[in-house]
Protein backbone atom coordinates (compact mmCIF):
# COMPACT_ATOMS: atom_id res chain seq x y z
CA UNK A 1 0.00 0.00 0.00
CA UNK A 2 2.89 2.11 0.87
CA UNK A 3 5.01 1.59 -2.00
CA UNK A 4 1.31 2.26 -3.97
CA UNK A 5 0.90 5.33 -2.83
CA UNK A 6 4.59 6.73 -3.06
CA UNK A 7 4.72 5.27 -6.75
CA UNK A 8 1.57 6.99 -7.28
CA UNK A 9 2.79 10.45 -5.50
CA UNK A 10 5.80 9.84 -8.15
CA UNK A 11 4.49 9.49 -10.95
CA UNK A 12 2.24 12.82 -10.69
CA UNK A 13 5.04 15.03 -9.90
CA UNK A 14 7.71 13.34 -12.54
CA UNK A 15 4.85 14.42 -14.70
CA UNK A 16 4.06 17.47 -13.85
CA UNK A 17 7.94 17.94 -13.71
CA UNK A 18 7.84 16.92 -17.72
CA UNK A 19 5.06 19.18 -18.42
CA UNK A 20 6.22 22.29 -17.20
CA UNK A 21 10.08 21.44 -18.61
CA UNK A 22 8.47 20.69 -21.82
CA UNK A 23 6.45 23.81 -22.33
CA UNK A 24 7.59 25.01 -25.66
CA UNK A 25 5.21 28.39 -25.95
CA UNK A 26 7.67 30.90 -24.73
CA UNK A 27 6.42 33.57 -23.25
CA UNK A 28 7.60 36.80 -25.72
CA UNK A 29 7.09 40.05 -25.07
CA UNK A 30 5.69 42.14 -28.03
CA UNK A 31 6.60 45.56 -28.38
CA UNK A 32 4.74 48.11 -29.73
CA UNK A 33 5.85 49.52 -33.31
CA UNK A 34 7.10 52.71 -33.24
CA UNK A 35 5.14 54.86 -35.16
CA UNK A 36 7.09 57.50 -37.65
CA UNK A 37 6.44 60.94 -37.33
CA UNK A 38 6.89 63.33 -39.67
CA UNK A 39 6.41 66.64 -40.98
CA UNK A 40 4.34 65.96 -44.44
CA UNK A 41 4.61 69.44 -45.24
CA UNK A 42 6.89 72.96 -44.70
CA UNK A 43 6.23 73.62 -41.03
CA UNK A 44 6.75 77.10 -39.51
CA UNK A 45 8.16 76.45 -35.63
CA UNK A 46 8.15 79.43 -33.21
CA UNK A 47 9.39 80.85 -30.12
CA UNK A 48 12.05 82.36 -27.20
CA UNK A 49 15.36 81.36 -26.48
CA UNK A 50 15.86 83.06 -22.79
CA UNK A 51 18.51 81.78 -19.88
CA UNK A 52 18.02 82.01 -16.31
CA UNK A 53 18.58 85.96 -16.55
CA UNK A 54 16.03 86.61 -19.50
CA UNK A 55 15.67 86.65 -22.76
CA UNK A 56 19.08 85.83 -25.24
CA UNK A 57 18.85 88.66 -27.37
CA UNK A 58 20.92 87.16 -30.44
CA UNK A 59 22.33 84.31 -31.35
CA UNK A 60 21.29 81.41 -33.44
CA UNK A 61 18.73 77.63 -33.74
CA UNK A 62 19.52 75.37 -35.65
CA UNK A 63 17.01 72.39 -36.32
CA UNK A 64 18.86 68.95 -36.42
CA UNK A 65 18.18 65.62 -36.08
CA UNK A 66 18.56 62.65 -32.99
CA UNK A 67 22.36 62.03 -35.12
CA UNK A 68 23.11 66.30 -35.09
CA UNK A 69 22.91 66.18 -38.79
CA UNK A 70 21.89 70.02 -39.80
CA UNK A 71 18.10 70.25 -40.96
CA UNK A 72 17.68 74.37 -40.86
CA UNK A 73 19.28 77.17 -39.22
CA UNK A 74 17.86 80.74 -38.45
CA UNK A 75 19.22 84.03 -36.09
CA UNK A 76 17.84 85.10 -33.45
CA UNK A 77 15.84 88.37 -33.37
CA UNK A 78 15.71 90.25 -30.15
CA UNK A 79 15.15 86.56 -28.52
CA UNK A 80 12.74 85.34 -30.78
CA UNK A 81 13.49 82.66 -33.55
CA UNK A 82 10.89 81.66 -36.67
CA UNK A 83 12.48 78.46 -38.48
CA UNK A 84 11.04 76.69 -41.43
CA UNK A 85 11.34 72.60 -41.16
CA UNK A 86 11.21 71.24 -44.73
CA UNK A 87 8.38 68.91 -45.93
CA UNK A 88 9.51 64.90 -44.72
CA UNK A 89 11.43 66.04 -42.38
CA UNK A 90 11.24 62.85 -39.58
CA UNK A 91 10.80 63.27 -35.71
CA UNK A 92 12.34 64.15 -33.08
CA UNK A 93 14.36 66.78 -34.13
CA UNK A 94 16.04 69.03 -31.57
CA UNK A 95 15.89 72.91 -31.85
CA UNK A 96 19.37 74.15 -30.39
CA UNK A 97 19.71 77.61 -29.45
CA UNK A 98 23.57 79.13 -28.90
CA UNK A 99 25.09 82.99 -29.12
CA UNK A 100 27.77 84.12 -30.85
CA UNK A 101 29.70 85.21 -27.73
CA UNK A 102 29.76 81.65 -25.61
CA UNK A 103 29.79 78.62 -25.70
CA UNK A 104 26.35 78.40 -23.53
CA UNK A 105 23.69 75.88 -25.92
CA UNK A 106 20.00 75.23 -24.53
CA UNK A 107 18.00 72.71 -26.57
CA UNK A 108 14.17 71.81 -26.66
CA UNK A 109 13.12 68.46 -28.15
CA UNK A 110 10.70 68.64 -31.02
CA UNK A 111 8.73 64.85 -30.87
CA UNK A 112 4.98 66.13 -32.02
CA UNK A 113 4.16 67.31 -35.67
CA UNK A 114 1.04 69.13 -34.12
CA UNK A 115 3.05 71.81 -31.64
CA UNK A 116 5.16 75.04 -33.23
CA UNK A 117 5.44 77.14 -29.97
CA UNK A 118 8.57 76.14 -28.17
CA UNK A 119 10.87 77.60 -25.32
CA UNK A 120 14.01 77.13 -25.32
CA UNK A 121 15.96 77.67 -21.73
CA UNK A 122 17.79 75.62 -19.39
CA UNK A 123 14.58 73.50 -17.92
CA UNK A 124 13.62 72.57 -21.61
CA UNK A 125 17.35 71.50 -22.16
CA UNK A 126 17.86 69.57 -18.94
CA UNK A 127 14.71 67.79 -19.87
CA UNK A 128 16.09 66.79 -23.34
CA UNK A 129 18.95 65.86 -22.12
CA UNK A 130 17.07 63.58 -19.16
CA UNK A 131 15.20 62.17 -22.11
CA UNK A 132 17.93 61.14 -24.01
CA UNK A 133 19.57 59.37 -21.45
CA UNK A 134 16.46 57.16 -20.83
CA UNK A 135 16.20 55.75 -24.72
CA UNK A 136 16.28 58.29 -26.73
CA UNK A 137 13.39 61.57 -27.36
CA UNK A 138 10.23 60.06 -27.09
CA UNK A 139 7.25 61.69 -25.77
CA UNK A 140 6.92 59.35 -22.51
CA UNK A 141 10.71 59.91 -22.05
CA UNK A 142 10.29 63.47 -22.13
CA UNK A 143 7.53 63.62 -19.52
CA UNK A 144 8.82 61.41 -17.24
CA UNK A 145 12.17 63.72 -17.52
CA UNK A 146 9.65 66.55 -17.01
CA UNK A 147 8.21 65.07 -14.09
CA UNK A 148 11.20 63.83 -12.76
CA UNK A 149 12.74 67.37 -12.94
CA UNK A 150 9.94 69.54 -11.24
CA UNK A 151 10.16 69.41 -7.67
CA UNK A 152 6.45 69.78 -5.81
CA UNK A 153 5.62 69.49 -2.05
CA UNK A 154 3.23 66.47 -1.88
CA UNK A 155 1.21 68.90 0.78
CA UNK A 156 1.21 71.63 -2.09
CA UNK A 157 -0.37 69.91 -4.92
CA UNK A 158 -2.84 71.72 -6.93
CA UNK A 159 -5.38 68.44 -8.14
CA UNK A 160 -7.56 69.10 -5.60
CA UNK A 161 -7.87 72.69 -6.66
CA UNK A 162 -7.09 75.89 -4.60
CA UNK A 163 -3.81 74.00 -3.51
CA UNK A 164 -5.55 71.85 -1.43
CA UNK A 165 -7.49 72.50 1.68
CA UNK A 166 -7.54 76.02 2.36
CA UNK A 167 -8.10 75.71 6.04
CA UNK A 168 -4.26 74.09 6.04
CA UNK A 169 -2.84 76.17 3.91
CA UNK A 170 -0.13 78.32 4.98
CA UNK A 171 -1.59 77.70 8.16
CA UNK A 172 -5.38 77.99 8.16
CA UNK A 173 -7.34 81.10 7.12
CA UNK A 174 -5.80 84.48 6.92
Amino acid sequence: MKYRLLTSLLLVTLGTMSLIACDDNKNTVKAFPSVLKKYEQVTTLEGVVSNNKGPIKTGHVKATDDNGQLIVKTDLENGRFKIDIPANTELPILLIASTDVDSEQWMVAVVDEKISQYQINPATTAIAKAAKTMGGYTRANLVRAAEESVHVPDANKTSTGWRGDPTTQYGGWH
